[in-house]
């Protein structure tokens, strides 16, 4: 009996040790339309938790998450934005970021990000009144939703730097994003196949060779 009483405590500690410290593990959703190989994917004890924690979120436990939002972005609809910001990277729908962050890119679009945009003051006006009456906060998209969670009070410049656009490819390794298929973080439609269309649900992932 007290070899018994002594063991079992032990195993249970045992158990626990693996669960959040063991090596990283890598799921394959390949079934559900998204490709997540061992070679792409990274784990460990605060990736466990993350996920765990954001699990319990998507699923409003914890406090985290909520029902009613809208799994995907309505497709943008300005051809002014569209023309303007479509022909050197990827297309963001505005509910991606707040109104203050779109202000702040749009005020500095003479170093947008070692570019000058070279847009007259109309072009600047119509593209704010377009970004910001569409603005995350203002969208009830379920990522709109956490990602104003996330970034609190900031002022966001780069959609790449968002916690929870963070959280959402923490699984992915850094050099992932390198290959020549994908080029950047920043690339999204190179594995969101959907992503121009606003849906950028996991089972419609394909991270490119």
């Amino acid at each position: 009996m007290k070899i018994r009483s002594v063991l079992v405590p032990i195993l249970a500690v045992g158990a626990l040790a693996l669960f959040y410290g063991g090596p990283g593990y890598a799921a394959d959703t390949s079934g559900h339309g998204s490709v997540y190989t061992r070679e792409a994917l990274s784990g460990g004890k605060k990736a466990l938790l993350a996920e765990r924690e954001s699990e319990e979120g998507e699923r409003g436990e914890g406090g985290g998450g909520g029902g009613g939002e809208n799994e995907r972005f309505s497709a943008v609809e300005s051809p002014l934005y569209k023309k303007e910001c479509s022909s050197c990277h990827f297309l963001y729908q505005a509910g991606f970021l707040p109104a203050h962050s779109w202000t702040m890119l749009l005020n500095t679009s003479d170093k947008h990000f070692g570019e000058d945009l070279a847009l007259d003051d109309k072009t600047k006006t119509d593209l704010l009144a377009y970004l910001t009456a569409n603005s995350a906060e203002k969208s009830d998209t379920e990522w709109s939703v956490k990602i104003m969670r996330s970034i609190g009070s900031s002022t966001p410049g780069r959609i790449t730097k968002i916690p929870y656009i963070e959280s959402k490819h923490r699984k992915i390794r850094r050099d992932v994003f390198k290959r020549p298929s994908i080029k950047s973080f920043s690339n999204c439609g190179a594995c969101h196949t959907k992503g121009a269309g606003g849906n950028f649900e996991e089972r419609t992932v394909v991270i490119p060779k």
